[in-house]
């Protein structure tokens, strides 16, 4: 069980991560030197799984999802809501999901390291928050009486 404060740290921390992983999708120049290192690696390992060569639309759905998840991460880095933690992890739970079809479907297996943290996020996004207690809002301390 989280308290409110390491919560707002955890929605934080997964913004950041998500900064960092996508912050490459973002335009079609930086996702093209991703993917060609992202090949290399995979041939490297000689994991099983097709890593294809991006078409135009396939660049575009790639620059989209950075776009929009750097912009989430933005959001949650200077506003680390519980809401915004509930919500995402809904979305990283979907994501998972889309992962496991495409890892099932013959992509490459570079995406079980992503899938492993989607879901790590997600289950620690998910864990209960303490509410304070009514205690917690009291005064401390002596006071005086005048």
């Amino acid at each position: 069980m989280w308290t409110s404060t390491q919560y707002r740290q955890v929605v934080r921390g997964s913004a950041w991560y998500d900064l960092i992983v996508t912050a490459a999708f973002v335009t079609p120049w930086s996702f093209t030197a991703l993917h060609g290192l992202l090949a290399g690696l995979s041939q490297a390992l000689d994991l099983p799984g097709e890593l294809p060569a991006f078409e135009p639309m396939h660049m575009l759905m790639a620059n989209l999802l950075g776009s929009i998840v750097c912009v989430w991460s933005v959001l949650r880095i200077r506003d680390p809501q519980q809401v915004y933690g509930r919500y995402d992890a809904v979305g990283r739970f979907l994501f998972s999901t889309w992962l496991l079809y495409a890892l099932l479907h013959g992509a490459s297996s570079l995406l079980v390291i992503f899938l492993v943290f989607e879901l790590a996020w997600g289950v620690v996004q998910v864990l209960p928050v303490r509410t304070p207690s009514r205690a917690s809002h009291a005064p401390t301390g002596v006071t005086q009486n005048l």
